[in-house]
């Protein structure tokens, strides 16, 4: 997205990424001769060939200056939003409404406008806008796509099926439209079609990587599989790219793991971690520290009053391949509650609190000045945002597992909220994020030692919230849900305040989607095989033993 041109110029301009020497020189245009209407395209031309060669404060210059003449400029505003585009995703979502605002008619801005929200987890507004794209651009693929991937992290991939169907008559040599249906099947539970779209698109040379990264991700493995083989020889391909390299290696080595074969495993899980970026492990410590001091028993007793009385809210939270998803599907299958997925809404209301800096120190002025009313308006902002999933229940779960960070602002604005924080053997849970492939903002999960060090800054700030919310925690263990399934059932839905119902027993049952790395496995009844199965991995795994210390519980 970040490299989305203004649809109409597409035609004349080149695609490359920009000159060789981003210094170059980069002619303004002559506006002698120029309309107004001329001069400004000429400027914002320009300002996209500055953004190319990485000249980002150039770029939106020439842009505020079509924008200080003609405020009101629809492409200067779309430009704008693009070049915000993660740096500033808030900032990008205001320039793109109003570029809408402007050019309604626009079917790529609302495109653009929905796959911001998308991004930040907004998905009714991204919905509203990818179905506006679809009436004014007719059979549009992208679109339909787009719109597919937002009834899917919605919850409702019953209604992405039909576009992505859709989507396929139109166009089926798109690579995108199988892989995406394909997530959608799987979401809903349907392996068996979802696996012959991936195999479909595998037969067509579409997205192979993706493709088998998720046919092996959606069943368990007791002996070697005649994907195996056809991944290995995938990675021979001397054409492939970084990313696809990547997915097949993860590929290889769940099948390994599963098989048992766990250097061969390892081995393929260490190369699909190189090309990770870094982790800042100090710049986190530092975080860490500041929650520590900043919600301290005695700023939280000056907040009593605050926030929202609603008992709506439940936070299911702790580290990644914890057991988050198999909590929340548990809580989700009785009738009064409704599990809403990884929610972004806290995060964003985060960063609401220190919009110029992002920094500490704003966030903590924000805190400590908030006022009764101010508080109440972001619970009420965030209950809101919840009730577009699910208007009815009693209960909805946000399962966003590194809310734990934020428990002390969870409990500022709603004092009443239930949180369950999942806990699982450090080193098995460990290991289940090094063998997943995340984003860039878990990055801590490319280095065995790191991650270490990780959780045990993890710990440390769970040990705090205890601390100063005691009893207001409870903390479940994914083998105490192993091995004695209805008691813990029972224990977290009595916290939840609810009567207990034996559906909950069945969460594999439940219908609807499911959209996270587990979602194949809480399709199934509660199995033991992911049990120590570090023990495997020998001596492998010793950094990551080292830095755990004595959280290893070896």
């Amino acid at each position: 997205m970040n490299n989305r041109l203004p649809p109409a110029w597409s035609k004349h301009l080149k695609t490359p990424s920009g000159p060789k020497n981003p210094q170059s020189k980069i002619a303004e245009p002559k506006a002698g001769s120029l309309s107004h209407a001329q001069a400004d395209d000429a400027l914002l031309r320009r300002a996209v060939e500055l953004h190319r060669a990485n000249r980002l404060p150039e770029a939106e210059a020439l842009c505020q200056r079509v924008l200080a003449h003609a405020p009101r400029h629809p492409l200067a505003l779309y430009l704008l939003g693009t070049f915000a585009l993660g740096l500033d995703d808030e900032m990008a979502i205001r320039c793109f409404e109003r570029a809408v605002k402007e050019a309604p008619q626009n079917p790529h801005y609302h495109l653009t406008l929905g796959e911001t929200y998308l991004k930040v987890g907004e998905h009714t507004d991204a919905i509203r806008h990818f179905e506006r794209a679809c009436e004014l651009k007719a059979d549009w693929v992208e679109a339909l796509c787009a719109l597919g991937r937002a009834y899917t992290g919605f919850g409702k991939a019953d209604l992405a099926v039909p576009l992505y169907e859709k989507a396929l008559k139109i166009d089926d040599g798109r690579s995108a439209i199988r892989i995406g249906l394909a997530n959608a099947l799987v979401s809903l539970g349907r392996m068996d079609e979802a696996a012959n779209y991936m195999k479909e698109a595998i037969a067509r040379g579409q997205d192979v990587a993706a493709a088998y990264n998720g046919l092996v991700g959606i069943r368990k493995f007791k002996e070697e599989p005649t994907e195996l083989k056809s991944i290995l020889a995938e990675l021979k391909n001397p054409a492939l790219d970084n990313k696809s390299i990547q997915q097949l290696h993860y590929a290889a080595g769940k099948v390994l793991n599963d098989v048992r074969r766990y250097d061969e495993a390892m081995g393929h899980f260490q190369q699909a971690k190189r090309s990770t970026r870094g982790f800042d492990l100090e710049a986190y410590r530092r975080g860490i520290d500041f929650l520590i001091e900043l919600f301290s028993p005695e700023m939280l007793a000056a907040k009593t009053g605050h926030g929202s009385s609603s008992e709506v809210p439940v936070f299911v939270l702790g580290m990644p391949r914890s057991g988050t998803t198999l909590t929340e599907q548990i809580c989700a299958s009785h009738p009064d509650a409704y599990g809403a997925g990884e929610l972004t809404k806290l995060r964003r209301i985060t960063n609401s609190l220190a919009p110029k800096t992002r920094s500490p120190e704003e966030l903590r002025s924000s805190i400590l000045t908030m006022t009764v009313n101010q508080s109440k308006a972001l619970a009420e902002d965030y209950l809101a945002h919840i009730r577009q999933r699910s208007p009815n229940a009693q209960r909805i779960v946000d399962k966003l597992p590194h809310n734990f960070e934020l428990i002390g602002l969870i409990r500022l604005l709603f004092p009443k909220a239930r949180i369950i924080h999942c806990r699982r053997d450090a080193i098995d849970n460990c290991l289940s994020c090094y063998f997943l492939g995340f984003n860039d903002d878990n990055s801590y999960t490319a280095d065995l030692h790191m991650l270490g060090l990780y959780y045990r800054e993890y710990d440390r700030l769970m040990r705090h919230w205890d601390k100063v919310f005691p009893g207001q925690i409870l903390e479940t263990r994914y083998e105490d849900m192993v091995s004695d399934q209805e008691a813990q059932s029972r224990r977290l839905i009595d916290h939840l305040g609810l009567p207990w119902d034996d559906a909950c027993l069945r969460f594999f049952d439940k219908p609807g989607s499911v959209n996270t790395f587990s979602r194949w496995q809480v399709r199934q009844p509660i199995y033991t095989s992911s049990l120590n199965r570090w023990k495997g991995y020998g001596s492998s795994i010793l950094p990551l033993i080292e830095a755990l210390g004595d959280l290893a519980e070896t």
